[in-house]
């Protein structure tokens, strides 16, 4: 079923190596999603073998990306067709597809596999693409948080401090250690199992390098986790803000965000520091609370 109409698809693009996907990526960029590690091991949890197709320009390459069949790798319709539903769970995560501005009088790359939630940076290098009715939710600058706001979050802070409540760096924690928090603090909140919780901690322990982040502790006990991924690009660092938990017991202290608004603020403090943009994606517009931190950008499909 992957491979249907793989001709048609591959049109234009020309298989490549991994380790020209790899190159590629580095030196344009790309999203969380797109990285070519994250790729690969999650591909091989799926048992899903990547292809890696580039597109040529007068023999040089300008654009790449990993299929799995008809699909872009790592797509949730593909984990689907496969039999294997909510595997793992990487939101609805910002695609940006490693590429460059194709030379004037070029014809730019032509998208035939199936994706959805591509950036707009894709659509202005690549054909195939419609407009999605869904928007991206990506986090503000800081100061575009008006004062008051500002003012709140650190008020929110200090009463949480005042209590004893603490954050300590994801990084302290194991894969499994953080997993058994997240899924539990997910439970608290709603009601149900997270997606892909049966592999949570090995998922973890595949892409612990790129997690990052905070956990709220009140009296040793967490009340409040996200999961976040981080990579870097040349000129912008994307992080992609998967999904949280929160203690509802612990409502009247807002940990959810004070946790927000810590993880946005550290990340665009790490960005300032290396002079790049920031991408911090909340993933779709599908919550009324993401348009209190994020501004809303189109989104793309295939």
């Amino acid at each position: 079923m992957l491979n249907h109409f793989r001709r048609w698809r591959e049109r234009g693009w020309t298989e490549i190596a991994p380790s020209d996907y790899a190159a590629a990526w580095a030196r344009f960029g790309g999203s969380v999603v797109t990285h070519p590690q994250i790729i690969e091991r999650l591909s091989a949890l799926a048992d899903i073998a990547p292809r890696y197709l580039g597109w040529f320009v007068e023999g040089k390459l300008i654009a790449a990306l990993s299929a799995w069949g008809r699909y872009l790798a790592l797509s949730k319709a593909a984990l689907k067709a496969q039999g294997q539903k909510g595997l793992f769970d990487l939101g609805n995560a910002e695609i940006i597809i490693p590429s460059a501005c194709v030379p004037p009088g070029v014809a730019p790359p032509v998208l035939r596999h199936s994706a959805r939630y591509l950036s707009g940076q894709c659509a202005t290098r690549f054909s195939g693409l419609k407009k999605q009715r869904e928007q991206l939710a990506l986090a503000r600058p800081l100061a575009d948080f008006s004062s008051k706001f500002r003012y709140n979050q650190r008020r929110e802070l200090r009463l949480l401090t005042e209590a004893g409540g603490i954050l300590r760096p994801a990084a302290d924690f194991s894969p499994a250690e953080f997993a058994a928090i997240y899924l539990d603090l997910f439970v608290r909140r709603w009601g149900f199992a997270a997606t892909g919780a049966k592999h949570t901690a090995e998922v973890f322990e595949l892409l612990a390098e790129f997690m990052t982040g905070s956990i709220i502790f009140l009296h040793d006990a967490p009340i409040a986790a996200q999961v976040i991924y981080r990579v870097e690009s040349p000129e912008w660092v994307s992080v992609e803000y998967i999904n949280g938990g929160v203690d509802p017991r612990q409502r009247a202290f807002s940990p959810g965000s004070v946790l927000t608004w810590k993880n946005i603020e550290a990340a665009w403090a790490d960005a300032v520091a290396r002079n790049k943009a920031l991408r911090y994606s909340f993933g779709r517009a599908d919550r009324d609370y993401k348009e209190r931190w994020c501004t809303l950008h189109p989104m793309f499909e295939v």
